[in-house]
This record gives structure tokens, sequence and C-alpha cells, in this order.
């Protein structure tokens, strides 16, 4: 086994991302501690305010975390048990859990090659009299082709939903996300590009309606003093999160750009290997939560790095319906054959502010020299390279 002499590559370092911001972030522990207001109240009201307004929609709504972002957003758009869900195979689990955690059934459709987001075709031919939202994932950064699924649920009176718990500051076709669909859902779980210190999320919407009653339904229902209008759930944001995510919120759009840079660098530098690069469509704005390729040999490629002190990881390694807790639903492999095979080609590779060029380079660096020690074989393609 080799190993490298030199420091080890995380693949994300929180410790680079908040010792810029120590001072602030204590700051802000002691005014809510001082403030006596714990959960939502006038911190938690600023940071809807300023998320709403730098997410370019007229309502956000802070929640407990973004897989209660989604279940809240389901609910409200009148999701309930026995209904049907159309989800992409292709995502992280939460998208299918929260359609689950209300008795709906997700409905699993293939994914695009391009974005990896919901083929908008698949996605009609799976609407039924059943079919009561649609669900569009964003991945690693970057937004799904918003347009034709838009379009799908417009043809079929069916809600589209966004889960952008990856993609806070993605746009399509100059629109951020969250600004066309019904809602959607962020995540601020401490790794995504706007990370608490514990967990919280948030919905967005144009909607007043759907806003209205996303604020009653995290609440248990409750209209005030004591009258429950609704069957909710508590699902409320901590004025502590709210507060240390309005200060990370001021850098967000810089960390942004910081990690587009070291994309284009891993680009620049990845040139010419076998590996696929992440798309960045024109039109579109990649916020690059993960830089994350498709590699021929992948599981020998992330060994090597891991040797060397390179730290990877695999989002995701298998489909949501290949779950064994789905096994149920009898999806038989090559059901979703896209799906399936970026289950076997995808890596993410380190990318977050504080991150080095020098540390972007030497990661291609071992890219380069894995390839070259073992030649690909077929490209990410599957054809020859």
């Amino acid at each position: 086994m080799m190993t490298s002499l030199e420091p080890p590559v995380p693949l994300l370092d929180l410790g680079a991302v908040h010792g810029p911001l120590l001072e602030e972030l204590v700051r802000d522990f002691e005014r809510v501690l001082r403030s006596g207001q714990f959960i939502l109240g006038p911190e938690h009201d600023s940071f809807e305010r300023e998320l709403a307004q730098a997410c370019g929609v007229t309502h956000a709504i802070g929640v407990s975390s973004g897989t209660a972002a989604l279940s809240i957003a389901l609910l409200a758009l009148g999701v309930e048990a026995g209904d049907e869900v159309i989800v992409p195979a292709f995502t992280y689990f939460a998208s299918a859990s929260a359609v689950t955690s209300l008795g709906a059934r997700p409905v699993f459709v293939d994914v695009e090659p391009e974005r990896f987001g919901l083929d908008p075709e698949a996605a009609e031919s799976a609407i039924t009299p059943r079919t009561r939202a649609i669900m569009a994932v964003h991945l690693y950064g970057l937004s799904s082709s918003l347009g034709p699924l838009l379009n799908v649920a417009a043809r079929n009176s069916i809600p589209l939903l966004e889960d952008a718990a990856q993609a806070i500051g993605a746009s399509d076709g100059g629109r951020p996300v969250g600004t066309q669909s019904a809602a959607a859902a962020l995540s601020f779980f401490p790794t995504k590009n706007l990370g608490g210190l514990g967990d919280a999320g948030a919905i967005l919407t144009q909607d007043d309606e759907l806003a209205s009653r996303t604020k009653l339904l995290r609440v248990h229902g409750d209209a005030g003093n004591y009258t429950h209008v609704a069957l909710g759930t508590n699902a409320r944001l901590d004025a502590l999160q709210a507060a240390f995510l309005r200060t990370k919120l001021r850098r967000l759009a810089a960390w942004t750009e910081e990690r587009r840079t070291l994309a284009a660098r891993y680009r620049q530098a990845l040139a010419g290997t076998p590996v696929a690069l992440p798309p960045d469509p024109q039109g579109a704005t990649h916020t690059y939560h993960q830089f994350t390729i498709r590699a021929p040999k992948r599981d020998a490629l992330a060994d090597c790095l891991r040797e060397r002190g390179i730290a990877t990881r695999v989002y995701y390694p298998r489909t949501v319906p290949a779950q064994p807790c789905f096994a149920d639903l009898g999806h038989a492999p090559g059901s979703f054959p896209v799906s399936e095979r970026l289950a076997r080609e995808v890596l993410s590779l380190p990318i977050y502010p504080g991150l080095r060029p020098e540390q972007v380079d030497r990661v291609a660096r071992e890219i380069r020299a894995f390839y070259e020690r073992t030649p690909a074989g077929t490209n990410a393609d599957g054809g020859n390279p």
C-alpha cells in the first residue's frame, strides 16, 4: 500500500469554513443567550426575511431540517396517506422518506443523463389518478432542467416541489431555484453550502397561502392560544441556528464564487482524463455543493486516492429503490438504467471554501497518475475511450 507524506486533503474542512467567523459566531451565541428567546422569535424572523431576499422569493419559512421542509411542503400541498409522489430514483434517501412519512407512496422514475435530474418523459408516464406531486431534485449544486418539468406539472395540474437541499443559490434559465415551482425545500445541514451548526432547513415559496399553511403545520397546526386547526408536527427552527445562519448567509455569495473558481481549476487540471466532468450548462448557475465526476474504475480510483491521503465520497452508491427498505416495491435491476449507472460511476472530490488551489492540483495530479498506471478501459459513458 502506497501512502503520501503530504498532509491529507479532506473532503470538507468545516474548521477552514468557520475559523474566520469564530468571533462573530460567539457573539451570535451570546446575543441569543441574553435574549432568552430560543425557538422562533425575532432572530428567526430576521433570518427568514434575509433568506427570502437572498433567494429571490416572497416567503422563506424556517424549519428544523431539510427533511422536515420536504414533508411539511408535501403536507401543505395536500399530500395524504395513499397518495403518490413522483421521485427520482437517484437522489438522497430523504427525498423519498419525506413522502413515506406522510403515508404516501414514492413512485420512482429514472433521471436524465446530463444534469441527473428527473426525466420529464419518464415522470409524465408515471402519472396516475393518485399522483399528488412531482418532486424535482437538484443534485450536487446544479438545478435540474426545470422548464420541461414545469410543463409536465402544468399540463397535468400537479404541483412541482423542488428538493433544493444541495442547491441554494443555483439557477436555471436565469431564475433562482424555488422561484417558479409551488415550493422548494432547503437543508442547512452543517455540510451544505449554507450550513448551520446543527440541523435546520427552510421552505421557499411565492405562494402566500402555501406559506401560511407551512407556518401553521410546523407548530402542530396551532393557530394560536392552543387552537389546533390542522394536523401538523413540531418542526420549528431554533433561534440559535437562525443567528448562525444569518452570519453565514452574508458570506454565501462569496463562498459560491470561491467554489466556482475551484471547480474551474479542477476542470482545467482534469481536462483530457478519462473522467466525465460535472455538467455546467449554459444558462444555469452551478454552485458546486459537490464536485462530482463520473469515473471509470471508480472504486479503485477512490481507494488509490485514499491511500494518498485524499478523501472522496460516493453520493450515492445505490439507487433509492434499491435500498433494502423499498424491496417490497419489486424494482428489478435494470429498471432505472441511468440512475444505476450513476451509482456505479459518481465520485465527489474535495471542494469547500478554504480549499487551496495547490490541493486541487494535487488531487488532479493523483487522478491523472492513476489512469496512467491503470488504463480506464472504458470511459464514463460506457464506450471505448
